[in-house]
């Protein structure tokens, strides 16, 4: 058994945001066990995470005290798989510090019986049956593509959602979506159970992670392999970039977790529709956004962790244009900015198609462009001149319905 205890205080962090204690790991463990008690009761936040001899082994962040890893499984965050002999270090993130410091106490037992560990992971409801499918939408599309409905930030039980995720797939079916990014904070330890669950429910699952930071949280979309969250954004992008995937400026204003670092070059997404553009009828979101970099692809995202707490998933809806239904197809339709984005799934949608804009169940709502309103929309299906710069589906009171690149 290793025992640490200590107490760090605003002068430690203003050293450094991690703190790293060392863990030796004998040649035939078959399980690590890790517990981190501290007080939380005067605002004090210590995240929690893990690395082995060869780098990550997992990240729970804030949300859990402990987590158990073994050959065969591991807590929701955590990797499991064979505990390599050497040193290991248990990863504390000083997130919130209060002014007079914190005390803390972590133990961490290594075992040659998994059974002397107690239980490996959270427990977990059964997997839930697949719902009915909603029937899609169909719309003006380009030959050999189609425009498909998503999300592309969720969280399930591997950082700090709620739901497992067949349990968030599930939900996925139920809100008619044809796609969904599974985006949880600093890990990938739920990328694993994707193809199981794509397969099962009939959703285009796509492997992400919400790297998080006290400076901004950004979404790495892809299988890329894990990103470093202590490293520099632009490492970020540097690495999800040679792995095929695209990063996204997440949530760039909200409040204590806006965007504010600096970036050499900028990353391909940004997420201006997100639930906390609380009122449609500001400006905000767009004002950064084009402030930043107008050329950056518009997305949308939910960040869906429970019930009460965020948007409900698919709100907004972001659609992409794709070739196909694999999460490749979802990238390249990104990539290439074949977005348009929606506050619901079956609401008004404006996209562009021949050269067009096409309004698709928007009749009474307004057509505005980058210079002010251009037209009324009349019936189900309308079509404009296409023109240049974004335009926007706005209610009479100027509220936003519906937004296309």
């Amino acid at each position: 058994m290793n025992e640490f205890s200590g107490r760090w205080t605003l002068q430690t962090r203003f050293v450094s945001p991690w703190r790293y204690l060392p863990v030796e790991v004998p040649a035939g463990t078959c399980g690590l066990r890790v517990e981190l008690d501290y007080d939380r009761s005067q605002g004090a936040v210590l995240d929690l995470g893990c690395l082995g001899p060869a780098g990550f082994r997992g990240w729970s962040g804030g949300a859990r005290r402990s987590f158990v890893i073994t050959p065969e499984g591991a807590t929701p965050g955590y990797l499991p798989g064979e505990l390599q002999p050497g040193p290991w270090q248990v990863m504390i993130g000083l997130h919130r510090i209060p002014s007079d410091g914190v005390d803390y106490r972590l133990t961490a037992e290594v075992s040659g019986s998994i059974g002397q560990l107690g239980p490996q992971r959270d427990e977990l409801p059964d997997v839930p049956p697949v719902p009915e499918r909603r029937p899609r939408r169909v719309l003006p599309s380009s030959d050999g593509r189609r425009w498909l409905a998503g999300d592309l930030h969720a969280h399930t039980v591997h950082s700090d959602g709620v739901l497992s995720v067949p349990e968030l797939v599930a939900l996925a079916v139920r809100r008619g979506l044809d796609y969904l990014a599974v985006t949880d904070h600093n890990t990938v330890s739920h990328h694993a159970e994707l193809p199981a669950a794509a397969k099962r429910y009939g959703v285009i699952l796509l492997p992400g992670q919400e790297v998080t930071t006290d400076g901004g949280h950004a979404g790495a979309l892809g299988d890329i392999g894990w990103i470093d969250f202590r490293g520099e954004p632009d490492e970020w992008l540097d690495a999800t970039e040679r792995g095929g995937g695209l990063l996204s400026i997440n949530h760039p204003i909200a409040g204590p977790v806006s965007w504010t670092h600096r970036m050499r070059r900028l990353p391909p997404l940004v997420e201006l529709w997100h639930w906390s553009w609380l009122d449609l009828r500001w400006t905000t979101p767009i004002a950064w956004w084009l402030a930043w970099d107008p050329a950056t692809v518009p997305v949308g995202g939910s960040d869906w962790h429970r019930e009460g707490s965020d948007a409900p998933l698919g709100q907004p809806t972001t659609w992409v244009e794709c070739a196909g239904e694999e999460p490749a197809a979802i990238l390249d339709g990104l990539r290439a900015g074949r977005v348009a984005i929606s506050a619901h799934r079956d609401g008004p949608v404006l996209l562009r198609h021949d050269g067009d804009l096409v309004a698709i169940d928007a009749d009474g709502l307004i057509l505005y462009g980058p210079h002010g309103p251009r037209a009324r929309v009349s019936g189900d299906r309308a079509r404009f001149p296409g023109a240049p710069g974004y335009h926007r589906l706005l209610e009479p009171d100027g509220a936003t319905r519906a937004l296309v690149p």
